[in-house]
């Protein structure tokens, strides 16, 4: 009896015969779909090109997915709300504040955000949903009993630090500061909106 190593079985049989692991192929999904939603923008990504990108079948994208804005308002959100989730509250600001200097590798959802025309509901609901949470989160960081209060300066916050990821990620801007050496700058005019 001829014995067949796997590595001479034909591409087909070894990817069919190849565990699925399902976080594996959500995040291969999510890393194509940030980087040809940042790239391409919305309109100009299909499917097809983030599935074919990710190295898997377009149907697994709409398994996990449900359609193209979901994928869309999942590679958005994802990354945003691990910022607030990813560490403890003490470190709260900090994370915030290096994930406007230092996004992971490009600013690949910041971008897909500002490039990204999917339908006006998606985006609207996207941006409530993102913008509640950090106003939330940072509200939390205000000593104070008055809500609205800390609410606003959340969103004085929140509006501030939209402005620095729009000039950096849209006009390059840069500093002669590494994003370590510019936090303690970013913290202290974060502190003063959030405590001043």
């Amino acid at each position: 009896m001829h014995r067949m190593s796997q590595h001479s079985l034909p591409d087909a049989m070894t990817t069919s015969a190849r565990p699925r692991d399902a976080d594996a192929t959500r995040r291969a999904l999510l890393d194509a779909a940030r980087t040809l939603f940042a790239r391409d923008g919305y309109d100009a990504t299909t499917v097809r090109a983030v599935a074919r990108l990710a190295g898997v079948n377009q149907a697994l994208l709409f398994r996990y997915f449900g359609n193209k804005e979901g994928l869309f308002a999942a590679a958005v959100r994802e990354p945003a709300m691990d910022v607030l989730t990813s560490g403890p509250r003490s470190e709260l600001l900090d994370r915030v504040l290096l994930a406007v200097l230092e996004p992971v590798g490009d600013p690949q959802a910041f971008l897909a955000v500002l490039r990204g025309t999917a339908s006006t509901h998606v985006k609207h609901q996207l941006r409530d949903e993102l913008e509640a949470a950090y106003t939330a989160a940072l509200a939390d960081l205000v000593d104070t009993d008055d809500r609205a209060d800390a609410e606003a300066r959340a969103q004085l916050l929140l509006a501030w630090l939209l402005g620095i990821a729009v000039v950096r990620s849209t006009h390059g801007l840069r500093t002669r500061l590494t994003p370590q050496q510019s936090l303690p700058h970013l913290r202290r005019a974060a502190q003063a909106l959030l405590h001043g």
